[in-house]
């Protein structure tokens, strides 16, 4: 899949589900009730064991019916390997410029972190498609909105802090797609297997997305 296509897709959509465990068990039926809730674009962290098998077993499993991605990758080592393993694109909390070179180089997605003004400028500049506004859950969508404001050009993520109460604050702010983590992939939800609560929670982030961008000003519960 071409850069632009897995770009196109996560836009769309809206939402990048941040799969973070203590353990690899059960992340593929985790990705599968993302996807019956209406959540394609899912990111697996590098700082779960294993990561790049359960990349293997996503992809063997849900094929192109999902937008596969990793996360927390530093060097282009990892990127590599989770390239080879079936990951679409590439998100990180820093930004390396050989992480970034290489994504180019194969045409795929890089999501680099950023904070200030001055990273997210930078990191946009060495060729960033999206910057991660990374951790967004200690400055909220009014610090989006203040970053999109002078950088309009930039496609921004927070990623941190968005929740079913703050996720339409920061799409109206200017974000891009958020990037959600435990509000989502809840880890109580993960342990005891419930993958009716993962299936219902992704429904109504998929809902406020499509809420939000209609401009109406329903909010979820």
């Amino acid at each position: 899949m071409s850069k632009d296509e897995t770009l196109s897709r996560i836009i769309n959509s809206g939402v990048i589900a941040v799969l973070r465990a203590p353990s690899g068990e059960m992340l593929a039926d985790v990705a599968e009730a993302l996807l019956a809730g209406g959540v394609e674009a899912i990111e697996v962290t590098f700082t779960v064991p294993g990561a790049h098998r359960v990349l293997e077993q996503v992809a063997d499993r849900l094929g192109d019916k999902v937008l596969l991605g990793a996360g927390t990758v530093l060097d282009p080592e990892t990127a590599r390997t989770a390239l080879l393993a079936g990951a679409e694109f590439i998100v990180a909390p820093t930004v390396n410029l050989n992480v970034v070179r290489l994504c180019r180089r194969y045409d795929k997605a890089v999501m680099p972190g950023a904070l200030t003004p001055t990273e997210v400028l930078a990191a946009w500049e060495a060729g960033a498609d999206v910057v991660k506004v990374f951790p967004s859950d200690l400055t909220g969508p009014k610090y989006l909105k203040a970053l999109h404001g002078p950088l309009p050009q930039v496609r921004l993520m927070p990623t941190g802090g968005v929740n079913l109460q703050t996720a339409a604050d920061f799409l109206r702010a200017g974000a891009c797609a958020l990037g959600i983590g435990g509000s989502l992939v809840e880890a109580k939800a993960v342990a005891a297997g419930d993958m009716a609560r993962i299936e219902s929670l992704a429904r109504q982030y998929a809902e406020i997305v499509r809420h939000t961008r209609a401009g109406k000003s329903d909010t979820q519960e």
